[in-house]
């Protein structure tokens, strides 16, 4: 950790299992106050799992969940929800709400007055780079990336402490991946906002998180930055992953030449 940075969440010693499967076992994890911390590393890995754990969506077996000191048991989780945004891969709209319905569906349930609503609306229209004429439609009629930016507005629309991204860019195109991430990590910056970010690729990783923290059967192998991975690798597996990575990102460009 940083030093004189405070963590905003904390997991202690938590483990996870489903059924016979471990997916979490023993994990201490720190997640800093305005910085990106990126969790990576391959599929079944543990790395979802400790997301959820962290919006309090799944309980730990053992161990305990942290929220600015507090633990995050199933009275303090309401308000703590309020606190945190939540961006799934596919964007996770309700496909029955517009655009609009889905972005200021919390803050109705929490009766904001009709002019804050539309005013807040409009603020993160605006930074996220959303056509007001994009917010009339249904998810069903709109694009992928432009899904991803309304399902950022309403994470972002309680204005909350701590945001995660669940594989947010995953099932993109590589354009449309491309200018969201550079808008993501704009707006990362211009927020400063609190950001765990779960992701299987190395070069998005590396893109946005200012810590990365790579798993491996449920528990950190490693946690840094970039450098540390690639140039002060911990144990065999991290030099694995990374030359992993960079074999398949070599094919994919090796593929796309004419």
């Amino acid at each position: 950790m940083t030093l004189g940075s405070v963590p905003i969440l904390q997991l202690l010693s938590v483990s996870k299992r489903f059924g016979a499967t471990a997916s979490l076992t023993a994990l201490n994890l720190e997640i800093e106050t305005a910085r990106t911390t990126v969790l990576l590393g391959p599929s079944g890995c543990g790395k979802t799992t400790a997301l959820r754990l962290m919006l309090g969506l799944l309980k730990p077996d053992s161990g305990r969940v942290l929220f600015r000191g507090q633990p995050l048991g199933a009275e303090e989780l309401l308000q703590a929800r309020t606190r945190m945004g939540y961006v799934v891969q596919d964007g996770g709209l309700f496909p029955h709400l517009s655009a609009l319905d889905n972005v200021r569906l919390m803050a109705r349930y929490l009766a904001w007055p009709p002019q804050k609503v539309a005013e807040r609306v409009a603020e993160l229209a605006h930074l996220v780079r959303l056509p007001d004429s994009t917010l009339t439609r249904l998810p069903r009629d709109i694009s992928g990336g432009q899904k991803q930016r309304v399902a950022l507005m309403r994470a972002l629309m309680l204005d909350p402490e701590l945001i995660f991204l669940d594989e947010p860019l995953g099932a993109l195109d590589p354009l449309v991946r491309a200018e969201l991430q550079d808008d993501l990590a704009a707006i990362f910056a211009r927020l400063g906002k609190s950001v765990v970010l779960v992701t299987h690729d190395l070069a998005e990783a590396s893109f946005f998180g200012h810590v990365l923290v790579l798993l491996q059967e449920g528990k950190v192998v490693q946690q840094g930055s970039i450098d540390d991975l690639v140039l002060r690798p911990a144990e065999p597996f991290v030099t694995r992953f990374v030359q992993a990575q960079r074999r398949f990102d070599a094919g994919h460009a090796a593929q796309a030449r004419p």
